[in-house]
């Protein structure tokens, strides 16, 4: 199977999966809404974000659709990027790690150019897929859908500590969604394994033009 073949793989199911419970969750859920999974310490908490990854905004209805524009173009490099790898025969590890960040984009891609013209408002109720009174906002100024949260350490912190002392502290607070977190781990492992992706690409251009000259 080509690497081509498995970037779409990887793409395609992230896609489904991150739709699908975005979906679920907006079609059951109302804002603020939360199921304990597993204790206290995961999470399913429906929120929406107008911004970034892990509930990072920009202001503004024009910062929205600066962010939706931003995020289109960016997803046109990575999908630019991957078939130029792919034809330089780049590490098959690196090419997938591009796949599963473009995978992420396009997850909240989707939310934010179409949930708001598919989906009504969710504050105070669940929410109708494409209502007849229309959605909540307009194209490219849709909401992304987070619902992943791991409070792994809910306190008080001493007295003591400088500053933060007697505050309350929770780690970790961003909620997020499966498209965030495919973005994620396909940064860290190219973080992780860049000596190994990169020196064999060194190695293979040594070896193409050590053949040239001779």
């Amino acid at each position: 199977m080509s690497i081509l073949k498995k970037s779409a793989i990887i793409i395609f199911l992230t896609l489904i999966a991150d739709q699908a419970l975005k979906i679920w969750v907006k079609t059951h859920m109302f804002i603020g809404e939360e199921h304990k999974i597993i204790g206290d310490w995961f999470i399913i908490h429906f929120t929406e974000n107008n911004g970034m990854a892990f509930g990072l905004e920009i202001g503004g209805e024009t910062g929205k659709m600066i962010l939706s524009i931003f995020r289109i173009i960016a997803v046109i490099a990575i999908i630019w990027y991957i078939i130029i790898l792919s034809k330089d025969k780049a590490s098959n590890g690196f090419v997938l790690s591009m796949s599963m960040i473009l995978a992420g984009a396009l997850g909240n891609i989707i939310d934010s150019v179409f949930y708001g013209t598919i989906f009504n408002e969710s504050f105070g109720q669940i929410a109708t897929m494409f209502p007849q009174e229309g959605g909540y906002s307009s194209l490219l100024h849709g909401r992304v859908v987070d619902m992943f949260y791991f409070p792994l350490i809910d306190t008080m912190l001493p007295s003591w500590i400088p500053f933060w002392g007697g505050e309350h502290f929770v780690f970790f607070r961003p909620v997020f969604n499966i498209a965030d977190a495919s973005i994620t781990i396909g940064v860290a492992i190219i973080i992780i394994f860049q000596k190994r992706f990169f020196t064999k690409d060194n190695t293979n251009n040594s070896e193409v033009g050590h053949d040239s000259v001779s």
